[in-house]
């Protein structure tokens, strides 16, 4: 259970700018280095250090070593949902209220949030699922349904033998950024999202959560999940 003090702990550790802006460049679901977070914070390595100590502490960031290199990545879905919620909030604080969510076009129209799609494309396959009956979304619950399990499977987003009682949701929505309606995210808006990418239909952009919908993928999200116009 939450304590007040355990709140207010990491409330300070997310308002500090250095480490927030490190935590929102983790955002895209990739592991990046102290020094890749340092040129991303505008600060020194040493300094850069020192914040991911912080935010390690209060459980915000995870860390792994691959030979001489230290990778940082958000701790759990449920970080990059926090994240995802704080910035909506800081949107809309601004004293003249703003078109919703990111003004980089290419953000708004499609990116990753964490390891999940997001933007009008990650709305669009939304959308497209629940008129189709595959899920069933209402407010913040989402549902796979029957079907829509046979047809993900089918499709190889989805294993036969998925364990349907892991302890991650299988199915969630959530609220995007920049549409202000939910996406898909859980387990299986996880695994759209990596489908996406190892099938060439989407490829990342440097420097940024913001994606490029292929050729290929126009096609692929048209027949996979219906969505009419995915590079619209």
């Amino acid at each position: 259970m939450a304590t007040s003090n355990r709140i207010a702990e990491v409330a300070a550790a997310v308002g500090e700018p250095a480490r927030a802006a490190m935590l929102a460049a983790l955002m895209d679901g990739r592991a990046l280095t102290a020094t890749e977070l340092a040129e991303v914070a505008a600060i020194t390595p040493q300094t850069a250090s020192g914040h991911l100590v912080r935010l390690a502490a209060v459980g915000l960031i995870a860390a792994e070593k691959q030979g001489r290199r230290r990778y940082h990545r958000l701790a759990s879905p449920e970080v990059a949902r926090m994240i995802e919620s704080v910035m909506q909030i800081a949107g809309g604080l601004a004293p003249i209220p703003p078109r919703t969510g990111p003004k980089d076009a290419a953000l708004r129209h499609a990116r990753t949030c964490y390891d999940h799609l997001a933007g009008r494309l990650g709305v669009g396959i939304a959308d497209a699922l629940q008129a189709s009956g595959a899920v069933e979304i209402a407010g913040d619950a989402a549902a796979l349904t029957e079907m829509g399990r046979a047809r993900m499977q089918a499709l190889g987003i989805l294993a036969a033998d998925r364990d349907m009682h892991g302890r991650r949701p299988l199915c969630r929505s959530c609220l995007d950024w920049s549409e202000r309606r939910p996406h898909l995210a859980g387990a299986l808006g996880a695994a759209i999202c990596t489908h996406a990418l190892d099938h060439g239909w989407v490829r990342r952009r440097a420097g940024t959560r913001a994606l490029e919908i292929t050729p290929t993928g126009r096609i692929g999200f048209r027949q996979a999940f219906g969505v009419a116009d995915p590079a619209g």
